[in-house]
């Protein structure tokens, strides 16, 4: 991160002429590189995941396949390669076979426009380290990503079963939720920086991370990524302990791995947009930015890959140590606070940019106090809000009126009938009859 002021960067002042001009083999070889990077990273990432969560909760975790376990991923992948691909009668078995496609791909192609570095020359020609840009390349990812929940909800309907249709109706209801979430943290990112274009988004951020000057956006993408990707605690359309395993139950073999490397994958996309939009993409941090070697050449690919690794480790650190929440309260969660929360932080950033260009409010310093105040006061109430709920659990319960709750324990109850003298001396009655 650096000390400064964010440049400022207009959606005409983004140069986008450098994209579309390489030649046709450089183009294969970046989609080759690129999708090379996703499928070793989702190798690497599984396996760092089993290590890490087996660190965190004091077990052993893989370490019999190949040297400390190193090549776990590797024969798990050829034994899910080797299992008999089994398909359900009763199954509606072309969209059964098309929904892993449909979940998988849109994974892949929203990489297309994250920026991995800045120009460089690759034998001779200058290129910049991204597949292409647009001037609404943000809104792109959006897209293209949205269009991979079809998979998960297809293979829910698809299979004929009611555990996964739960599951792929469930994701339908995250991805509606959260992804207003985000697309309100992006609103103020464009507002920022005056483009949608990834690569001006990481121009902008050449002085000040936007990670500083938009806290409240930061925080709110950061929960929504995690809502987004169905991970844990948020991995409730595969709740196995209600679910079975949600929408791919019914998925066996090498169509099971599919749901898997597009989890995965989907993990690696949305990491490396929070460090495109908020930690400043490829830039360096401090104090590797002092040099101005740091900022050319191929080191911010170094500095970028970093970043995204780190975030991947949030992810692994949130699956080993939260349990899974109630589904009534991670739609609460989206709805309730953080769609609120965006809307009002969308509408301070605007005002304070529009002071800023009147040159009534300094940009920087407003939107830093404003984002920590407004974080403040959330926690805040977040804190207050926990507590109460505490004391009021922990509360004896007010003696009812007529002696009888019917709300007792969350539930409507009726009362029991009260026998009558009568009744039960007839009762006594028919007892000592019955003794003798």
């Amino acid at each position: 991160m650096t000390v400064g002021t964010p440049t400022a960067v207009s959606a005409r002042n983004v140069d986008l002429s450098m994209f579309g001009t390489d030649p046709w083999w450089l183009v294969i070889a970046k989609a080759i590189v690129i999708f090379a990077f996703l499928v070793l990273t989702t190798l690497v990432l599984i396996l760092a995941e089993r290590k890490v969560m087996a660190w965190m909760q004091m077990r052993v975790g893989p370490d019999r396949v190949g040297p400390k376990g190193l090549l776990q991923t590797v024969a798990d992948g050829i034994k899910l390669g080797l299992k008999e691909g089994i398909t359900p009668t009763g199954v509606d078995k072309p969209i059964y076979l098309l929904a892993p496609v449909i979940a998988t791909a849109p994974a892949f192609m929203a990489f297309a426009v994250i920026p991995f570095g800045p120009v460089v020359s690759v034998f001779g020609h200058p290129t910049p380290l991204q597949l292409t840009d647009l001037p609404v390349a943000v809104l792109y990812i959006l897209a293209v990503t949205s269009v991979g929940v079809y998979g998960i909800v297809l293979a829910g309907w698809a299979s004929g079963s009611t555990y996964p249709l739960l599951g792929g109706l469930r994701s339908t209801a995250q991805v509606i939720s959260y992804e207003i979430a985000m697309g309100l943290t992006f609103a103020a990112v464009f507002l920022l920086s005056g483009t949608m274009s990834t690569s001006g988004i990481v121009a902008a951020q050449d002085g000040l991370w936007f990670v500083v000057l938009l806290i409240p956006s930061f925080l709110i993408y950061s929960v929504s990524m995690v809502g987004e990707t169905n991970r844990a605690p948020f991995d409730l359309p595969e709740a196995e302990g209600e679910l079975v395993g949600g929408f791919h139950t019914e998925y066996s073999s090498l169509r099971f791995a599919m749901f898997m490397l597009a989890e995965y994958v989907n993990m690696i996309t949305v990491s490396a947009l929070l460090t495109t939009m908020f930690l400043g993409g490829w830039h360096a941090p401090w104090p590797f930015n002092m040099g101005s070697w740091a900022n050319s050449g191929w080191w911010p690919v170094v500095w970028f890959v970093l970043k995204v690794w780190g975030v991947l480790f949030v992810f692994v650190w949130l699956r080993s140590t939260l349990p899974r929440l109630r589904y009534d309260q991670f739609m609460a969660l989206g709805w309730k606070l953080l769609i609120p929360i965006a809307v009002v932080w969308v509408m301070v950033v605007a005002v304070v940019r529009q002071l800023a260009g009147d040159e009534v409010l300094p940009q920087s310093a407003t939107l830093v106090v404003g984002g920590v105040a407004l974080t403040a006061v959330v926690f805040a109430y977040l804190m207050i809000s926990s507590r109460r709920r505490d004391r009021d659990r922990l509360a004896p319960p007010p003696p009812a009126a007529t002696g009888f709750d019917p709300m007792a324990g969350g539930f409507p109850v009726p009362p029991m009938p009260v026998p009558s003298a009568q009744a039960t001396s007839k009762e006594a009655s028919d007892a000592r009859k019955i003794d003798v």
